[in-house]
């Protein structure tokens, strides 16, 4: 029950939660009501920065969700040109964070940072397919042991004013690992490897370094989902 209710709130966190705070009481001196606004801002920014443990699947193969949130979009796209993986288009699944979710990115499978890149863009609403072309981003290739290539992008949002990324090239990675995070509204695209299809739906919510997105060793079609 205490792990439920106190989770652990990330250190890149800790200045924004003191900054609201410190607001907050400057406004309760002012009104008392501002205070208590304030004091419901601190709380939503601690949450926003909170880092809950996580159990993520290990059987070689599987694909996992980076982000909490959900799945945006499932379509055809080329990787970003910067991380020069070519111009075919793959299978793309992109995971849309709200203001609430978890915001601590996740590595969705074990190998090595192959390249990263940072692009400074526009802040579109991250919901929008033309967010992946035009806004902020940063791009990450990961080689796995096999040879194969897997993408995967932090996408800035409407709100989204800063990008954070915790890796650098050839730095060995697992699956589930933190790599990064996206303050305050965001969106995270997978590309997957050639000929593997994804195993979520559109509206499917996803939890980072758990919700499995994708298996290389399954020949299964893509799914579709409904709401029920």
């Amino acid at each position: 029950m205490l792990k439920t209710v106190f989770v652990p709130i990330h250190r890149a966190g800790w200045p924004f939660i003191a900054v609201f705070a410190t607001i907050a009481v400057g406004l309760s001196f002012l009104w008392q009501p501002l205070g208590w606004i304030g004091a419901i801002l601190t709380v939503w920014c601690a949450c926003f920065f909170r880092d809950p443990p996580r159990i993520t699947p290990s059987r070689e193969g599987l694909i996992i969700s980076p982000a909490d949130g959900v799945v945006q979009l499932i379509d055809r796209a080329a990787p970003p040109p910067e991380l020069d993986m070519g111009d075919e288009p793959r299978n793309r699944v992109c995971v849309f964070m709200n203001v609430f979710n978890v915001h601590v990115n996740r590595v969705p499978v074990d190998g090595t940072i192959a390249a990263t890149h940072y692009r400074p863009g526009k802040f579109f609403n991250a919901s929008l397919d033309k967010a992946s072309e035009f806004n902020e981003r940063q791009s990450l290739r990961l080689t796995m042991s096999d040879g194969r290539d897997i993408a995967f992008v932090q996408i800035a949002g409407l709100v989204a004013r800063r990008i954070c990324c915790f890796v650098s090239a050839d730095q060995p990675v697992k699956a589930g690992e933190r790599f990064g995070l996206i303050r305050f509204g965001s969106r995270v695209d997978v590309y997957l490897p050639d000929g593997v299809e994804p195993l979520v739906a559109l509206g499917q919510r996803t939890l980072a370094a758990e919700t499995v997105i994708a298996d290389m060793q399954n020949a299964e079609p893509a799914r579709t989902g409904e709401i029920r």
